[in-house]
Parts: C-alpha cells; structure tokens; sequence
C-alpha cells in the first residue's frame, strides 16, 4: 500500500515529485538569490534585507568565522532566538562546511554543558543576555570561543559599538558586530557533499533523553522544497510572506518558517520572542500569507482582541503542527477568520525532529476531522505492527514508518538506537520508524493516536518525563519520582509530578515549592513541573517498573468526574 501512494489523487497542483538541487543549503540558498536578487528575504522589527544583501551578510560571517579558525568538520553550538543574526551565522557556518548545533537560548548551564559536550563544539554563539549561561558551565567542555551579539546588532550596522567590559571568566568572547566590520580574508570555498551531515537538532529519540539528530543538507533542501511546493506553491510567489514564530532550534521553525521560505524565494518575517499579542499585532502590520503555529497560538489568537479585529484578507494557509488540532480551536480560529474579511482552513501536519520537520498535511480544501493529512512529494508512509516491519490493513492501529529524503542520517553517536529506529524492510529501503501510534485510511490519509514512546507534549515542545525525574531524583529529600503529562486547556498537556519522600512528614506547599524550584534551576522552563503531588507509594508494573500510565489514567478519571475532560484517552 506504502508503494502505491493512494494520496497522490489529493495533490491536485502539488507536483508528485520533486527535482532536489544536490547541493549544500548555502548553495541552494544561492540559487534563489540568483532568481531573485531584489526580493526581500526576511523582515526584523521592521529592518528588511534582500536576498541580495542576505548573501553578503552571510559571506562576510563565513569570512569572520573562517578567520577564528572554524573549518569543515567543525561545529559551532548557535543559540539565538529568531534572528538575522542566528539565520546568517547558519548559512555563513555551511557555507565552511561546519556543522550548526542549534540549541534554546533559554537553555540551563547543565543543558549547555550537555549539548557542548554531545556535539563536540569549539565555538558557540548566543545573545550577550545568556553571556552568564556559557561563562558558569558546570562541567568541562570544549568551548574555547563565545561570539556574542546584541538582540539589535544587524540592524545598527553602520553604528559604532559602545565599548564592551572584559569578560573575566568562561572561554574568550568575541563581538558579531566587530567581526562583522572587520576585513577577513576570503573564506575558500569547501568541498562538501550534500549527503554530509549540516545540522544538529535535539530531541528526545524513543528513549526519553535528548539526543542529537543529524541531518544533511540533502534533508534540509528537500524538506524545504516539498514545504514550498504544497498548497499551490504560495511560498514561492513574488509576494508572500510567512511568518516565522517557531524558534529556529526547533526543526519547525528553522525547516518551515526560515529555510522553506529561502528556498521558495518568499520573506520570512522573523519573531524572537512569542505572546499572541506580539503575533496578532505582527499579523495587523505585517499582512502574511502564512501563518504556522501549534494549536495553543490559534486559540489563543482567536481568544485575542486585536487580532478579532483585524483585516484577516492577507491570510492564504494557516497550518497547524506539533500538537493534536481540537476540532473547537479549528472552528473558532476560522470563524474569526471568515468575520474579518479571510477565507482560509486551519489545517492540521505532522512532522518530527527525525525527518526535520514537516513530512505530511492536509490538502487545504481535504478536511478530515482528526486526520494530519497525507504524505508529502518523495515522501512515503505506513503503518507497521509494532515491533515489526509487516504493514497492518488499512484501518488498523500500528507504529508510523516514514521513508524519504527527508529523513535523518541518524543519532549522534547512537548506533544502536540507529539500528532500531532506522530499518531496512523488505523493498529495499530505509524505514524510519516514528514511535507514534497512527492509523491510515483506504484514501491515504493518516491519523495520529498517541506516542510509543514517553514524552510529553506542553503548549508544542517536547518535554521528556525520564530527563525531569533524573533531576528530581537528585533532591535529597525525594525517595521516588514519577512525571507525567496531564490534559490542560491551557498547555494541552501539563507537566505533573508525583514524588514520594524520604520523610513523609515534610510534605507540604513548601516542599511542592522547593521541587519545582529545584527543577528551575537545571531544566528550560516548560519542562519543570506546574503541579507536584506526594504521596506514599507510586503504582508498579508486574515487573516492578513505575506504572506511569496508571497514573495517566487516575489523572484523567479524576478530571473526567470533575468535568473537565472529554477526551478519549
């Protein structure tokens, strides 16, 4: 059935197949500055660049990096919000054939540590407000050399820099705004292949820690390019506009928003820092064609005045990811659309980490409540039994496998989790197998039922419950911990845990406070529990390990006899 495509009578003007430029993401992003040199790539609080200009940023970057000493093999850990500066330091770092580590700027010391560690890298790169974050790293690293930026530093380029104290502690700093004035040597042009591995995203695996993805410019560009040729090719028209609220460590943010739209030809008007307001307020200035977002920002977006009151006419494709799309927020957010002035369907993706982002979603005029929608171009889908390789019959429930040149050149020194997530079936081809729960229907369109493995998903972002009780563990007054994610309107899943302690008399407000405290000061915010409750014993397997789904399930009976559920979990 995979082989098949039942989908592809859905594309309609999608093309079934794609021709990917077998080149690096600098060279494919050439080639759109090339066809379109005076198109405007990305607008930042109102500073606008061409794409001609975005090339010369990025080669005068390439110079200053090559210049510290960055060559190809080398990686540099980028943690910036959506920026200028983070999106031409990526390219600038390909174009040397240096691989880009791309981390949340908002990421704990220990975290840093971590991913410096994971991803071997000499060189990072963050705002001067988490100069602290690298200069107090816990444990050793190989970071020899920080660049630091302010938030605004691309837009006052021709302005001098005030004079910056010397850092006294931690690797040695670099300025992006004196290495961007500077005159560098001609960076050479490097060798590499379009199969080599570019980009270094983090998630959670099947396992629960963190990982580090790898992929190619290969996974880059033909994500990019299937992105921009769904739904009638709006990105790649003269005057479209996306906008880019997901954060460029996120493979949504960075394949869809930024990188999708560079190899479209369209702008991408760039959102540091996200609260509805600033979007509804951005979507009244800025006008987008395309909106993408996870389904907590489209309710939230419905619920706000400004954007109620917004000429909505600009809107084209509105789309939805990282979560499951309540059919309430989808009706609600188009509603709202259609009374000011728009017509457009909120339509609902999936995508994950492994394949960059992205890979399937709903025809924008193929609505199927509570499907994700269908393959895209050169990408393949099925259902398999679970821990198998035999395709189920359509209907059945079984593990999502992808395959297509989307898909990961694997983990970051995991070899064997690679091996077992990474198949050869029998037609010959490498099958990623997701660890999602789907079911396809005789059209081709899948739906998404839960996860095979353990995480979380609180307002879009992946939090891993074994990560979080590792840190709990560590408090001295924990004897047991178990975290799990508990249905909230707000956040659709809410991070809960249940601890037992060492001296049950000491439970209290107070302890709650000091666990979630504890939680803030080694894990990124949306990861810390919003809720701890103790208790006596936690529930266990036949085999003694902690029944979390036990927990699950009391969680949800308890919030179904207060009426504050209606789910089918």
């Amino acid at each position: 059935m995979s082989n098949q495509k039942p989908w592809l009578k859905f594309y309609k003007n999608v093309p079934e197949t794609i021709d990917y430029p077998r080149v690096t993401m600098y060279e494919a992003l050439m080639q759109t500055v090339e066809k379109y040199p005076d198109r405007i790539a990305y607008d930042f609080f109102d500073y606008t660049s061409t794409y001609r200009q975005f090339a010369r940023d990025i080669d005068i970057c390439a110079n200053a990096l090559a210049s510290l000493g960055l060559k190809k093999g080398d990686r540099i850990t980028i943690s910036m919000p959506t920026s200028p500066q983070g999106l031409i330091c990526f390219y600038a770092a390909n174009k040397l054939g240096v691989v880009a580590s791309m981390i949340h700027p908002l990421s704990t010391p220990a975290e840093i540590a971590y991913y410096l560690n994971v991803s071997k890298s000499r060189v990072a790169f963050t705002l001067d407000l988490f100069h602290d974050s690298f200069k107090n790293l816990p444990e050793k690293t190989s970071l020899e050399l920080l660049i630091l930026t302010e938030i605004f530093d691309q837009m006052t380029q021709g302005q001098p820099m005030a004079e910056k104290p010397v850092p006294t502690a931690g690797p040695a700093v670099r300025w992006w705004k004196d290495l961007m004035t500077a005159s560098h040597p001609q960076a050479p042009t490097t060798d590499m292949h379009t199969d080599e591995m570019a980009v270094i995203l983090y998630s959670g695996g099947t396992t629960g820690f963190p990982k580090g993805i790898m992929l190619s410019n290969y996974n880059f560009i033909s994500e990019g390019l299937m992105v921009a040729n769904w739904g009638g090719g709006e990105l790649m028209a003269e005057d479209s506009s996306i906008l880019a609220i997901l954060p460029i460590f996120h493979g949504f943010g960075l394949g869809v928003c930024c990188n999708a739209a560079f190899m479209g030809g369209s702008k991408s008007i760039l959102v540091p820092q996200f609260t509805p307001e600033i979007v509804a307020d951005l979507i009244r200035k800025k006008r987008p064609n395309i909106v993408v977002g996870v389904p907590t920002l489209y309710d939230a977006l419905s619920k706000n005045e400004v954007f109620k009151t917004t000429d909505l006419s600009c809107l084209k494709n509105t789309s939805s990811g990282a979560d499951s799309l309540p059919r309430t927020v989808k009706e609600r957010f188009e509603e709202v659309v259609r009374k000011q002035g728009g017509d457009v369907q909120l339509v609902e993706g999936y995508g994950l980490t492994e394949a960059v982002t992205a890979i399937m979603s709903t025809p924008v005029d193929g609505y199927r409540e509570g499907s994700v929608g269908i393959p895209f171009p050169d990408m393949l889908a099925k259902v398999v039994g679970i821990g198998t390789i035999d395709e189920v019959p359509v209907g059945a429930e079984g593990e999502l496998c992808i395959s297509g040149p989307a898909v990961m050149l694997g983990y970051l020194e995991q070899p064997e989790e690679n091996a077992r997530v990474l198949q050869t079936h029998a037609d010959g081809r490498i099958w990623l197998h997701t660890g999602d729960i789907f079911t396809m229907d005789a059209d081709g369109y899948f739906y998404f039922k839960l996860r095979l493995k353990r995480m979380i998903k609180s307002s879009g972002m992946n939090v891993y419950p074994v990560q979080v009780e590792a840190v709990l563990d560590k408090h001295p007054d924990v004897a047991a911990v178990c975290v799990i994610g508990v249905p909230d309107e707000a956040q659709v899943e809410k991070v809960k845990a249940f601890v037992v302690l060492k001296d049950a008399t000491k439970a209290s407000p107070e302890m709650e406070k000091t666990l979630i405290n504890f939680c803030r000061d080694q894990l990124i915010k949306w990861s810390c529990p919003r809720e701890v409750e103790f208790t006596d014993k936690l529930p266990q397997t036949k085999v003694g390990k902690i029944a979390y789904t036990e927990l699950e399930k009391q969680e949800i009976e308890k919030l179904r006899k207060a009426g504050k559920y209606t789910g089918g979990k």
